[in-house]
Parts: C-alpha cells; sequence; structure tokens
C-alpha cells in the first residue's frame, strides 16, 4: 500500500519551478519540433491557469460581507 507525501511547496511554486525548466528546455529545440511545439501548448496553459488563479483569488471578486 502507498502513501500519499504531502508536498513542501505550493502548487504556485512547482508551476513556476516546471514552467522555468520548460523554457530552459525550449532553448535547446530547433523551431517546428513536435516536442517544442507540446512544450509550448503546455506553458501556455500553465500560464493561464496563473493567470486565472491570481484573477479568482484577488480581493474584487470576494462576496461583500
Amino acid at each position: 500500500m502507498s502513501r500519499l507525501v504531502k508536498p513542501t511547496t505550493s502548487l504556485e511554486d512547482r508551476i513556476a519551478e516546471r514552467l522555468d525548466q520548460m523554457r530552459a528546455e525550449l532553448e535547446t529545440l530547433p523551431p517546428g519540433n513536435r516536442r517544442r511545439d507540446q512544450i509550448e501548448r503546455t506553458i501556455r496553459q500553465a500560464e493561464t491557469y496563473t493567470h486565472m488563479n491570481d484573477w479568482i483569488g484577488s480581493p474584487g471578486l470576494r462576496a461583500p460581507d
């Protein structure tokens, strides 16, 4: 039986770290490469997530007291 391990860093920090890794990998791949296209798509999705998460968590969207 496996046990779940609680992450020591936040999801946002893990996403930012992974984005840095993917951007570094992009520099090594030529334009038009299938892997490069996949990485670019994943980066766009992660950036969209972070923007939406920031927007959802903004004080302007909180319910009135």
